[in-house]
């Protein structure tokens, strides 16, 4: 082996693991960052869950005992087709105005 020829070392086994401790610093921090926004997140739904829930009890409605009773079924259907047309309006305005 001449001494112009470049030589490779392998990383020795302190620098193999003080890479590998950076790698998962830095992974941890990802998770924690994406925690942050889960429970921020989770905070938000529980909180629009919890102002329902109070309007619901301020006006002293049982949803469950609402829709027992009879026509709830038919009018949860006719929401729905009332909600699908909305949607397909909309969709049909952004795709026009997208055109435009």
């Amino acid at each position: 082996m001449s001494s112009s020829e470049p030589t490779f070392s392998t990383p020795s086994i302190e620098q193999q693991q003080a890479a590998e401790i950076q790698r998962l610093r830095s992974r941890i921090s990802e998770l924690e960052a994406r925690l942050v926004e889960v429970e921020d997140w989770a905070n938000r739904a529980v909180g629009a869950a919890q102002e329902r829930l109070y309007w619901l009890d301020r006006w002293r409605l049982d949803l469950n005992q609402l829709m027992e009773r009879p026509g709830a079924s038919e009018l949860r259907a006719a929401v729905r087709a009332v909600r699908a047309v909305y949607r397909a309006l909309v969709k049909l305005r952004r795709s026009l105005r997208s055109e435009a």
